[in-house]
């Protein structure tokens, strides 16, 4: 989705020939110019502009994109003017920020109209803030909605969205910290590390055409071992504690089995030496028996879902102390019905295999911590994991014990997990005895994080 005002500044250099020409044009200074156009390149992942002599012009995929855009431009201006009529204001005075979603508001016929005009266009005009811009708005209700669940600390696991290498999740955690707006303390992981075409790379995700959504190895698709080192390393630079990376395919991957490992076992290593040189810990997307035991065997800290483990490398986690998190709920809770029949095929096999693998984990020592897919499972409704581990066999206790002092040492961390003097007054009420009902950890009542409590 690209801004309007963008593709208006591609317009100009393209209508007047040069950027200073478009610049005398638009009434605007030069350097803007060139910032819409880089943020204009940056968003496509194309080039737009290249030097010619002592000037620059158009590329072909510059031209390509600005005579697409003044087609379309000049629907949205003569749709402007209709909608300015329908309000009963002067032309002129109306300017929609997306297209073509404004006018389905207010004027659906001018929408179908124009959406029938440009079928299948890759120019829907975006809202006028970019996308990250918009993440973090919605991160901000999904922080406040996770506390007031009753989860004081968690563990955000991996971007996988084109971000321009900013680092969302640390900023997020940032501003909870410093007090500007409530939720949870954050560790957080910054991009997840895939290989290209792995589970967590988004252009897969949604099977885009080639050189559709550009990743760069600093958002975290990263191909053998130097560029795994970089990217890891560009996460810690920026503020990351603690690194994902996708060890294996998943329910929802378009290409390959779930179980199928993405990473070498030489990648897997790189990740770890990484890390664990600079003192963070290793979590890993990771399914398949075969990738488990590599990621355990790299020295992984943590296999974040693990549906298809077996009975030899359930022993050696146990052995290794590796950490599970089952988010066994998504077997559960988890709506395929969208999905792609090939996806939903996967999910009817992967499902019943996560309800048994969490539970022979559990029975063998595996330690346990409590994590839930979010958004796979809303935000703020995190403590339905913890029934569907209680119905998998583990007792209530077990379950508090793995969102409590397990999750801490998972991350590391001794100043929280337990009710004691000299740590974090971490504090939740409920209405009743989970040791008995563990559902009523869903209806939390009462909120203190760090001493200070939280208005439910």
């Amino acid at each position: 989705m690209l801004d309007v005002t963008r593709l208006r500044v591609l317009v100009a250099v393209a209508r007047y020939g040069s950027v200073t020409a478009a610049a005398q044009a638009l009434n605007y200074a030069q350097p803007s110019i060139s910032h819409h156009i880089a943020r204009l390149e940056a968003e496509t992942g194309a080039r737009l502009l290249q030097r010619a002599g002592r000037g620059v012009r158009l590329t072909d995929a510059g031209r390509l994109l600005a005579e697409r855009a003044e087609e379309i431009i000049g629907r949205l201006d003569a749709a402007e003017n209709e909608l300015a009529a329908h309000v009963g204001l002067r032309q002129g005075r109306v300017r929609l920020a997306s297209f073509p979603s404004a006018l389905g508001t207010i004027v659906p016929a001018a929408a179908a109209r124009l959406e029938a005009e440009s079928p299948g266009m890759d120019l829907t005009l975006a809202e006028a803030e970019p996308p990250e811009a918009l993440r973090m708005l919605r991160a901000v209700g999904n922080a406040r909605r996770t506390l007031r669940a009753g989860f004081t600390t968690v563990r955000n696991l991996g971007l996988f969205v084109k971000t321009g290498g900013y680092l969302l999740d640390v900023a997020l955690m940032k501003a909870i910290d410093a007090g500007w707006i409530d939720g949870p303390r954050i560790v957080p992981a910054g991009h997840a590390i895939t290989p290209t075409g792995g589970h967590l790379d988004p252009t897969m995700f949604n099977a885009m055409m080639p050189g559709l959504l550009p990743m760069s190895v600093e958002e975290g698709i990263a191909d053998g071992v130097s560029e795994v080192r970089h990217a890891v390393r560009y996460q810690i630079k920026h503020g990351a504690k603690l690194i994902k990376v996708c060890a294996s395919g998943g329910v929802m991957s378009h290409t390959g089995t779930a179980g199928a490992q993405h990473y070498s076992d030489e990648e897997l290593r790189a990740v770890v030496d990484e890390a664990h040189r600079r003192g963070l810990r290793v979590a890993a997307h990771c399914h398949g028996a075969d990738a488990v035991r590599a990621s355990v065997e790299a020295g992984i800290d943590c296999i974040e879902h693990g549906f298809l483990i077996d009975d030899d490398v359930i022993k050696l986690m146990v052995a290794h102390g590796t950490f599970l998190v089952p988010t066994t709920y998504l077997a559960d809770g988890m709506d395929v019905s969208a999905a792609a029949p090939e996806l939903q095929a996967k999910a009817a096999v992967m499902f019943p295999a996560a309800r048994l693998s969490a539970k022979k984990a559990a029975d063998a020592g595996v330690r346990i911590a409590v994590g839930t897919d979010a958004p796979a499972i809303p935000h703020g409704k995190n403590a339905l994991e913890l029934a569907a581990l209680v119905s998998r066999g583990m007792s209530p206790l077990s379950v508090l014990r793995a969102a409590t002092v397990v999750a801490a040492s998972l991350i590391d961390v001794s100043d929280r997990g337990r009710l004691a003097p000299g740590l974090l007054a971490d504090v939740i009420g409920v209405p009743g005895d989970p040791l008995q009902d563990i559902t009523v950890t869903q209806d939390v009542r009462f909120v203190m994080k760090g001493g200070k409590v939280f208005e439910r």
